[in-house]
């Protein structure tokens, strides 16, 4: 399995932070890559994404849930894939840590998709962590 890792420090608490990466259907609003985000029940959600020239939907189901600490996932079908976010309180607010874990079987595949998931998925985490800090900087005014 192919793991892609990404930190940022966001200027607020970790309650704040978790409060807004908790709404996962709100993510859409966090990157120009994702579409859509449905809310199926129960923790599971169909995500609508357009990267690297393709549309692509896929469901998943929140695995894990501490607030403050960590927000887990794993994909339903589409590429297996699961993911992580664990905030940590710093002296300049909370470090937010992605670990994203993907498996594809086409070598093939594997090969072109890893060249391109880690520029895209560091993209991706930081366009989320950006415009999550901007609006809970939005929301103090």
């Amino acid at each position: 399995m192919a793991t892609i890792e990404h930190s940022e420090i966001i200027n607020a608490p970790p309650e704040r932070v978790f409060e807004l990466l908790r709404r996962v259907e709100d993510f859409a609003d966090y990157s120009d890559l994702i579409r859509s985000i449905e809310t199926l029940g129960e923790n599971r959600y169909r995500w609508h994404v357009r990267a690297v020239g393709m549309d692509w939907a896929f469901d998943v189901m929140v695995t894990e849930i501490q607030p403050p600490c960590v927000l887990a996932w794993e994909s339903l079908d589409g590429v297996k894939n699961q993911g992580r976010y664990r905030l940590r309180e710093v002296p300049e607010g909370t470090e937010v840590a992605l670990t994203l874990s993907y498996e594809i079987r086409n070598r093939l595949m594997e090969k072109a998709v890893n060249k391109a998931a880690k520029p895209l998925v560091g993209k991706v985490s930081r366009q989320i962590l950006e415009r999550v800090e901007a609006r809970l900087h939005d929301k103090q005014v």
